[in-house]
């Protein structure tokens, strides 16, 4: 029997309600007293009360657009409202006329008047109170749409509340309507905001509550009253409240268990087989893998292709083993730690693992590929990753509107809840140049973080209300449910398909073993354990539910179970039988195409990276133009660098902006997708760019030229991002990791603001390749330079991607004609800081030109960007140019290399520095400065030639950077190895400090000149740091 809950006293309180302020002052509290939203004029009118108000300007507005569709008594009241009724004056009872019952639901606002049960006397008129009620109906059918989720069975356990809270929200009880028993069975008629009565108008209020309990406080609980379109809120609950719509067909019934003994039975089998190891099972959320499953059934049937997945590590081998499908003996061989990688890398532990796999879905009898993509023990950080390899994927096909391509990630809900990266990741859903068109989410609810409660773990209700922030629907479902499962993954993917929108399903399960297979829960959570330890499998309560309905019987259950199990040690058996692991099995994004018929040797050959003058013209014309559309209004100061860019191609030189577009442009006249993202990137941190421009009087008005350049050209991307470098880093990453040929650069504000994306930089790019066999071409541009902005703008931190570089700094390679691209492909990346806007140039194009891909973290300029010596000529960037691992010195002191007594090595803007101050010394013969361009991989060829050149020279490495940043503790040990540690190297720069720069400009002015005038003063025999000390 289902009945309104007893009142509860510590229930959340009343929220009332407010009316518009162009409602008439009859309708409306007294704008004069805020505080009392309650006015006087509503007061007297009883029925406008908080919980109606919503209700009534709803009518109100019906009424507006036409009278004839609200009851006559409404349009009474409105129109006396209207003349300026006194409060309490403006309702007043319609003339006497028979009541009809309505055969259908009658046109929205509703008649405020009861369906009845038998015929009304002619005399009888419908009363203040009547139309109360019914308001009153009105708002417990919206308090259960709204808060019904606080009181579903949704905890498996049935020892805590998913949203931690136990109490019985007031507008879910009976008395505070001001209903009694006896109001039960009166009858009323339905709203058009509910669908509970199936094809039927009014129903009696207990009928009403008992529609309600069943669809809203059982074992689904349903958040979507926080969507702003009525439309969204109108679809979900037909998906739900639907008499019978979440019955399901026996066939249903019977594949899902069959899914379920899979799961079951894959944990169960490990479990036996390898006792001892850390698997992270997913005992206790085995309905995952049917959810899953259901969800791709559903998408395939409505078109789609590809699925990219994302997920931590409980439960990945499952996934693997019964979603992706990757082949168990494969699966089962990353047990055997005796086994060795026949292929490169140190491999990952078995539980990171992703995988790529081409399979027939029997459902559908489509083919579909997914991709899992592999993951650190970073929880949540693949996130953004799978969203950017998705919309790559996306792009690649031509599918504007995701209904070919979709992403799935899954969750933990400490995770969820806890995770910056998640938040940051939800805010690109809906961003033009990064949505997906709808992710599904699927939070594996432990109710439990390793050790953490959740009641200590997160201060929101439910773990998944960061979702909210884009109005995603959330499900909460309780994962003993089978059967609720699979309606709540159908509607989740039809959401998707309808929308293109995000939305998220929170399995609430529970963890049967602890954070890992070796680890003991009933340490920190002995109750919740002792209830886990008496709680049957959901195989087992699912199998007794269908063998007592009769779907399945207990034969054909054990048979299932036999078979699967067979399954599994047939593969265990094969897996014995393995000698090798081969990682490139596990690669998520394979490069099939691009690797074809490549060889270690063929690989090593790069293609010219410069370019015909005709091309550099061209695409240096386009830059320097105007729109095409006279119509277009271009700002004053962007007319001003077109000219100046129109004067470069006259003159035959370029800045650095023009350099980097000339290299953006030519690599997309090759057939290259060139894509750049960042904050701010479209015009440029230091407004150098300006890739996009803006029609002065027209919103919404673009033009980009680099995307007009040819008919037949490759896209060009650029695109400002959210405020975030986690995320948006992250997407950069799983965008390049999609397609080998293309350029997918990222872009720093300033190139400090990296730090808060360390972890894709650490876990992903710089050991992706050593962990995965994953190889990218993610390009980095991260402004460096110390110019007195501070100790937030000034570095990049070139010292963090030196130390995570692999290069031993105490071995000599082999010198061959080979060495400059074998020593690239050995190395996990490549770290650059250019002095010239040719050398960018001829490093961006080979970047896309290289045979393989190695991640670029490029230290770019900021003061260089308008430098009147940081520009290069055209004929630096002609066919027979190449990109300049190290600039040798090539005035004076290169020509007369004996009469050198110092030799500088220096890498970036201090270059410029170093010179001015040597050519105000008279001392260009005397004192060699070497540009280091490539600092890792180590030009260690370049480096022993130019130390060779000038050996009666001493050795300075030059820095602006602090001693223990930038790259001395890189470059130092590297030329000393260099020059058989027969030659010292000094050092001149910033002493130590743990402020990366100067806060004050003087200061940092007063630095600057100390080691700049040490560095070119022969006189100078010993180190000498100069910091904030002196």
């Amino acid at each position: 029997m289902y009945t309104l809950r007893t009142f509860w006293t510590s229930g959340p309180k009343l929220a009332r309600g407010v009316l518009s302020p162009g409602v008439p002052a009859a309708l409306r509290g007294t704008p004069a007293q805020p505080v009392r939203l309650l006015a006087t004029s509503v007061q007297q009118e009883s029925f406008l009360n908080g919980s109606s108000s919503n209700y009534v300007e709803e009518m109100y507005s019906a009424w507006l657009e036409d009278p004839k569709s609200v009851h006559k008594s409404w349009d009474v009241f409105f129109r006396n409202a209207q003349r300026g009724a006194a409060p309490g004056e403006a309702y007043q009872s319609p003339p006497q006329v028979p009541v009809m019952v309505p055969i259908q639901p009658m046109a929205w606002p509703m008649v405020p008047v009861p369906a009845p049960v038998a015929a009304a006397a002619p005399s009888e008129q419908v009363s203040g109170k009547v139309i109360d009620d019914h308001l009153a109906v009105q708002a417990i059918i919206r308090s259960y749409q709204i808060r019904g989720h606080q009181c579903g069975k949704l905890d498996p356990l049935g020892i805590m509340e998913a949203d931690l809270d136990s109490s019985t929200p007031r507008e879910l009880t009976l008395p505070y309507y001001r209903f009694s028993e006896g109001d039960l069975d009166r009858t009323f008629v339905l709203p058009q905001t509910t669908f509970i009565g199936g094809g039927t108008a009014s129903l009696p209020l207990r009928e009403i509550i008992k529609r309600l309990e069943e669809t809203y406080c059982q074992t689904i609980g349903l958040e979507y009253m926080h969507i702003n379109d009525r439309s969204k809120c109108d679809w979900i609950r037909q998906k739900f409240e639907i008499p019978g719509i979440m019955s399901m067909e026996n066939e249903k019934k019977r594949l899902t268990l069959a899914r379920l003994v899979r799961s079951t039975r894959f944990e169960q089998f490990l479990a036996t087989k390898y006792p001892a190891e850390k698997r992270f099972g997913l005992e206790g959320c085995e309905v995952l893998i049917p959810a899953l499953k259901t969800i791709i059934d559903r998408c395939t049937e409505q078109g789609v292709e590809s699925f990219v997945l994302g997920m931590p590590h409980r439960g990945r081998l499952n996934v693997l083993a019964n979603v992706v499908r990757k082949d168990l003996d494969q699966i089962l061989c990353q047990f055997d730690s005796s086994l060795e990688a026949d292929d490169e890398g140190s491999g990952d532990v078995k539980y990171h693992l992703g995988c790529s796999h081409m399979r027939l879905n029997r459902t559908t009898n489509k083919s579909i590929k997914l991709a899992l993509v592999a993951n650190p023990s970073h929880l949540e950080a693949a996130d953004p990753v799978v969203q950017g390899k998705t919309r790559a994927e996306q792009y690649y096909r031509g599918d504007i509107e995701g209904k070919k391509v979709m992403s799935i990630l899954m969750h933990g809900d400490a995770a969820f809840a806890g995770q910056g990266v998640v938040f940051e990741t939800f805010h690109l859903s809906d961003l033009p140049a990064y949505t997906t068109h709808g992710t599904i989410h699927v939070v594996v609810n432990n109710q439990i973080g390793f050790t953490t409660d959740p009641r200590f773990s997160r201060s929101s209700n439910y773990c998944t209300d960061a979702a909210k922030v884009v109005e995603a629907p959330i499900f909460h479902v309780n994962a003993d449910d089978p059967e609720a499962v699979a309606h709540v993954c159908n509607v989740a993917a039809d959401w998707r398909s309808e929308f293109e929108k995000d939305v998220v399903i929170d399995l609430v399960c529970y963890r049967r073993g602890g954070h890992n297979e070796m680890d003991e829960p009933m340490f920190t959570q002995p109750l919740m354990y002792k209830q886990i330890t008496k709680q049957p499998t959901v195989l087992k309560q699912y199998a007794e539910k269908l063998i007592a309905e009769g779907v399945v019987t207990k034969d054909e259950y054990e048979e299932e179970v036999a078979k699967y199990d067979k399954i599994c040690e047939e593969a265990y058996q094969q897996a014995k039988e393995e000698k090798i692991l081969s990682i490139k099995h596990w690669l998520d994004s394979p490069w099939t195409d691009f690797f074809k018929d490549k060889t270690r040797d063929s690989m090593m050959v790069c293609e010219p990276t410069g370019v015909s003058e005709d091309i550099l013209t061209h695409v240096g014309t386009a830059m320097g133009s105007p729109p095409p559309d006279p119509k277009f209004t271009i700002h004053g100061g962007v007319k001003r660098i077109l000219r100046q860019r129109a004067t470069m191609v006259k003159e035959r030189w370029v800045d650095w902006a023009m350099a980097e577009a000339m290299a953006f442009g030519s690599l997309m006249q090759s057939g290259f997708h060139v894509r750049l993202s960042g904050q701010d990137v479209e015009r440029g941190t230091f407004s150098q760019r300006h890739h996009v421009l803006h029609d002065q009087n027209r919103d919404k008005v673009f033009w980009t030229a680099l995307d007009n350049l040819w008919p037949d050209q490759a896209p060009y991307t650029v695109c400002n991002s959210s405020l975030s470098e986690y995320a948006v880093m992250g997407f950069e990453l799983g965008y390049s990791m999609s397609n080998p040929n293309a350029l997918v650069l990222w872009e720093a504000q300033f190139g400090d603001f990296a730090n808060t994306a360390q972890c894709i930089i650490d876990q992903f790019i710089s050991s992706g390749q050593a962990k995965w066999v994953r190889q990218t071409g993610i390009t980095l541009l991260l402004p460096h330079g110390y110019e007195g902005m501070g100790p937030e703008h000034s570095s990049a931190r070139l010292e963090r991607f030196l130390q995570m570089s692999t290069e031993d700094p105490d071995h000599f390679p082999e010198i061959d004609e080979r060495f400059e691209i074998r020593q690239l492909f050995d190395h996990n990346w490549m770290v650059c800081n250019c002095t010239t806007p040719a050398n960018y140039f001829h490093l961006l194009r080979r970047q896309v030109l290289l045979p393989f891909r190695k991640p670029l973290v490029v230290m770019t300029p900021k003061s260089l960007l308008r430098h009147p010596e940081a520009r290069s000529s055209f004929d630096d960037m002609l066919p027979a140019t190449t990109f300049q691992r190290l600039i040798p010195d090539t005035g004076p002191a290169g020509q007369n290399t004996e009469s050198v007594q110092r030799l500088i090595f220096c890498t970036g803007k201090v270059y410029y520095d170093l010179t001015k101050e040597r050519k105000a010394r008279d001392l260009e013969d005397k004192i060699a400065i070497v540009r280091i361009e490539q600092i890792s991989p180590f030009p260690f060829d370049m480096v022993k030639q130019q130390c060779d050149m000038y050996a009666n020279a001493d050795l300075v490495w030059a820095q602006e950077e602090h001693k223990n940043m930038g790259a001395w503790n890189y470059v130092q040990p590297r030329i000393r190895t260099t020059v058989n540690r027969e030659r010292h190297v000094r050092y001149c720069g910033r002493h130590g400090a743990a402020a990366s720069a100067a806060g004050n400009k003087f200061k940092h002015t007063i630095e600057q000149n100390k080691f700049v005038n040490q560095a070119t003063d022969l006189a100078w025999k010993e180190p000498v740091w100069v910091g904030p000390s002196e």
